[in-house]
This record gives C-alpha cells, structure tokens and sequence, in this order.
C-alpha cells in the first residue's frame, strides 16, 4: 500500500496492535514502552488517551530520533467511567456485568513522533459498542478462560467469545481490538507524507 522512507517504531507489546500493524504491510520494529500508565483525571477522556499515546511514543522518539514511531492508548467508558484493565477475575465479572445489555465506547488515542523534524502528531478515534445480555455462565465461562484480565473493560471483540457478546458496533471494528488501521494510514500519508512513497 505505502512505502516508508525511514523506520516505524509501534512503542506498544500489544500484540494485537502488531497484527493490526502488519496490514499496512511495511516493516516495523517493536520497542515497547515503559511509561507507567497513570490516567489523568483532570482531563476527557479524548485528551487521556492523546496524552498518554504521546508519552509512549515520545519515550521511544527520544532514543530514535530518525525514526518515526508510533505511541498508542485504548480505553473503554461506560457512563462516563473508565473501565480499564481488571485487577482481578471478580473485578472482570463485575465489569462484563455492567455492560451486559448496554451501549459504551471504546477510544483509542494515536501519536505520531518523529524527533528529527521536530514533528508530533496526535489524534483520537471513538467507536460505540453494544452488548447482548449476558448470562451470568457466560461471563464466568469467559472470564475463566483468563482471556479478559489484559484486555481493558474486560473483553476482547477479537475473542472467540468475546465475539459473541457483542451486538452491534457503530464505527471502527479495528479501534475495538486496539489500532485504528484506517486513520493511522492517513494520517501517514498526510501529516508525514514525505516519509512515504505514495502509491501510484
């Protein structure tokens, strides 16, 4: 699809944000980040993920200036509420419990780094989510299979599962499962496009 000049940096261990990565098909480095996550709570939560998808870049960016590097931070908000990654099996029943049969959102923020140039690019994308009811034995079948404890609210879309709790999305499905694939390809393309060699 598109070529880079230089390398691209995904400063995350996500692994579903590195199989996400791999559909631009362009080579990639991983360089995980170690910029504690602490939410900001004076902030919305749209500014909160920015913040701290530009932390997570910036501390990789600052050790490669030459390269472009990319930071990334997802949330799920239920009334306003932060529901991030479950302390503990009870903590991930309780939070599929709460959204069984109701609407919330997931927001994923983007930063785009490139310390050579002095650039910093970010941005946030937001998708609804809509639960089926779920049945106590589904939510204890699916939190026994461990597959929600490092996933934030509690599941993941991607999930054989996971899956099947999940009625109807209005927006991007990839946001769900951690990287919104389309928005970060134009934003390559537009705010680093002397980086890429366009398609023809």
């Amino acid at each position: 699809m598109i070529t880079l000049k230089t390398r691209l940096i995904l400063a995350s261990q996500s692994p579903r944000r590195k199989s996400l990565l791999k559909l631009l098909e362009v080579p990639f480095e991983v360089h995980p980040s170690n910029t504690p996550e602490i939410w900001p709570d004076d902030l919305e939560a749209a500014e909160a993920v920015e913040l701290l998808a530009h932390q997570k870049a910036n501390e990789i960016a600052a050790l490669n200036p030459n390269a472009l590097v990319l930071g990334a931070d997802t949330v799920v908000i239920l009334d306003g509420e932060v529901l991030g990654k479950p302390e503990s099996p009870a903590d991930a029943c309780a939070m599929l419990k709460r959204l069984s049969g109701r609407t919330h959102s997931v927001t994923t923020g983007l930063a785009l780094i490139h310390a050579a140039s002095g650039r910093a690019v970010t941005t946030h994308v937001t998708t609804g989510v809509t639960f089926a009811e779920l049945t106590p034995e589904e939510i204890a079948r699916y939190v026994d299979s461990r597959s929600p404890m490092d996933k934030a609210g509690s599941y993941g879309i991607q999930d054989d599962t996971g899956a099947l709790f999940v009625r109807r999305i209005e927006g991007d499905y990839y946001n769900v499962v951690g990287l919104p694939v389309r928005c970060l390809y134009e934003l390559l393309r537009t705010s680093f496009s002397d980086l890429v060699e366009q398609p023809s």
